[in-house]
């Protein structure tokens, strides 16, 4: 992004949204994103997920900047998952130590690793035995208090790490209340590694903002703020941006999917953080419709898309 003077940016990963088919449409019509993190590939039923297989599949992504991204709870399922996403082509992966939803907290994945030091220390060790393998790490403050990520601090600083992405919210939060700056800032101070900051950033003026207030970060990674305006790092006018990654992501679903259901659910899907350019009626007509043929005639009703 040194066109529009911004540092590195990053998409971060949500999953049910930013799956491949969406990450090569916002990287072909939009653009101005470094990496493109993948919604993380995990363990089911002691095997690693075929749709998150498929959804990393190297040939899929070609031409884009994608970091495959893993969830785990110990030095067992990590090394299981980095040689799935080694098998599957890529040299590159971000380890998931935020992810705050309950189910995965109380398996002691996500944010709830991060209280596990001695965890977190077997998980580095692995780390440096794989030298083919390039590391990141996206995480947050903690899971129940701000000074676990601190109480991590050696570990994470011994990693051979690219960067860590810092969320400043423990996982209690999720995504409810003010993120706790002053708290990353105190992170940021501490840690030897390159910090991308991540959280509640929706405008060219938020990210400035964050680089302006601590600027030896190495940049930032934007998610919610992406997905409702995609157009925002593009230059291009955002009619254009969403009409055209609309038609790609339509030919998508319709030829990979099956029945109107499927193919629903991945489009409304689309639609549900695009608020910003129809009014509350169009919105709708988009959401409630049943089956494809009302779903493009509430698209047609656009009259721009």
């Amino acid at each position: 992004m040194e066109e529009m003077g911004l540092p590195y940016v990053a998409f971060a990963p949500l999953q049910g949204y930013t799956d491949c088919a969406y990450r090569c449409a916002h990287h072909e019509v939009a653009g101005g994103v470094d990496e493109y993190y993948t919604p993380f590939v995990r363990l089911e039923g002691g095997e690693v997920r075929r749709k998150d297989l498929r959804d990393i599949d190297f040939d899929r992504n070609e031409g884009v900047p994608t970091v495959p991204q893993i969830i785990f709870k110990d030095r067992d399922e990590f090394a299981r998952l980095c040689d799935a996403v080694a098998t599957a082509g890529w040299r590159r992966v971000d380890l998931n130590m935020g992810c705050p939803f309950p189910m995965q907290v109380k398996a002691g994945r996500g944010s709830g690793l991060l209280s596990q030091v001695e965890r977190v220390e077997a998980i580095a060790e692995e780390m440096g035995r794989r030298k083919e393998m390039i590391f990141s790490v996206k995480m947050r403050l903690g899971q129940e208090d701000a000074g676990e990520c601190l109480r991590l601090l050696s570990v994470l600083n011994a990693m051979p790490l690219e960067h860590v992405t810092l969320h400043p919210r423990v996982g209690r939060q999720q995504y409810k209340g003010v993120p706790d700056r002053e708290a990353f800032g105190a992170f940021v101070e501490a840690c030897t590694q390159q910090v991308v900051y991540n959280g509640d950033l929706l405008s060219l003026d938020d990210i400035r903002a964050v680089m302006q207030r601590w600027p030896k970060l190495k940049g930032v990674m934007v998610g919610r703020g992406l997905l409702a305006r995609p157009w925002v790092l593009s230059g291009r006018e955002p009619l254009a941006v969403v009409r055209e990654m609309h038609a790609r992501i339509y030919a998508h679903a319709v030829s990979a999917l099956q029945g109107d259901s499927q193919i629903l659910a991945r489009l409304h899907a689309f639609w549900e953080y695009q608020t910003v350019l129809m009014d509350k009626k169009q919105y709708k007509a988009i959401m409630k419709s049943g089956n494809l043929s009302n779903y493009r005639a509430a698209i047609a009703a656009l009259g721009w898309c």
